[in-house]
């Protein structure tokens, strides 16, 4: 059985429980039949540490882009920019990106207009986008009608209704369940992993951070999207074996370079 976690951030791992050591995380991570890794950008300063770590491993890929929450007046990302990272082999998606009004409200102005350069990059490369948004549903849907793009990409942990998803499954984008799904109170959610389409659906840890229940509240790991697989296949009623083939189906689908490189 293999299992992908479509969207970790092994570059910020919390090694402890590995003596620091990458490689044994990702060893017992490949364990729990996790076979194909995508490391995700969300800065400026953190591209290069995302492409060394993809460099470094055959089924890790990488993702270039600015975090809503990291985009600032002083460190918009350029076009130019995005573009030249994107032409790196291993780079296989643009973001994350996208909107965030939980925590930044006020810079809802600035977070639209980094996610347009985004959006425009995925127009321009054909690159799929993995797409954060948090209390931004009308402003990240309306930008994603807006830009239309042929590419489509991911909602990535995601955490809003129902209503949401199938506003974003009507413009081809996928839906991909982190460890939230397991918590207590998020039935809304749960509702949402039963719907989703079986060809639609995508699985993460979104590590290291919301390890899912039971290791909720520690360092969230790559191994641990054993756990998100298992609890989704039970919401869903089919075997892990058969969400796990189909989630991998998925990945390579929506992202076909990991195949290839």
């Amino acid at each position: 059985m293999k299992i992908v976690d479509s969207h970790c951030h092994l570059d910020r791992l919390d090694l402890t429980a590995y003596d620091g050591s990458l490689d044994a995380a990702l060893s017992a991570a490949r364990a729990q039949g996790v076979g194909q890794f995508l490391c995700i950008g969300v800065s400026v300063n953190n591209a290069a540490d995302v492409k060394a770590v993809a460099e470094r491993y055959t089924d890790v890929h990488c993702s270039i882009g600015v975090h809503p929450l990291d985009v600032s007046p002083d460190s918009e990302p350029a076009l130019d920019w995005l573009l030249r990272e994107l032409e790196h082999p291993k780079v296989v998606a643009i973001g994350e990106t996208g909107l965030d009004y939980h925590y930044e409200p006020e810079g809802a102005a600035l977070q639209k207009s980094s996610f347009r350069l985004h959006l425009e990059a995925a127009r321009l490369t054909g690159k799929p986008v993995i797409v954060h948004t948090r209390e931004a549903k009308a402003d990240t849907l309306d930008l994603l009608r807006e830009a239309d793009l042929a590419s489509a990409g991911v909602l990535h942990c995601f955490t809003e209704d129902w209503d949401m998803a199938r506003s974003a499954l009507d413009l081809g984008f996928y839906i991909s369940l982190s460890g939230i799904v397991t918590f207590r109170n998020a039935e809304t959610l749960r509702d949402v992993a039963r719907k989703v389409p079986a060809d639609r659906l995508l699985i993460e840890t979104d590590s290291p951070y919301l390890a899912p229940v039971p290791y909720r509240g520690k360092p969230n790991l790559p191994q641990y999207v054993r756990e998100v697989a298992e609890f989704v296949a039970t919401l869903r009623g089919v075997p892990v074996e058969t969400l796990a083939e189909q989630t991998t189906e998925n990945f390579y689908r929506l992202f076909p370079l990991a195949l290839n490189t």
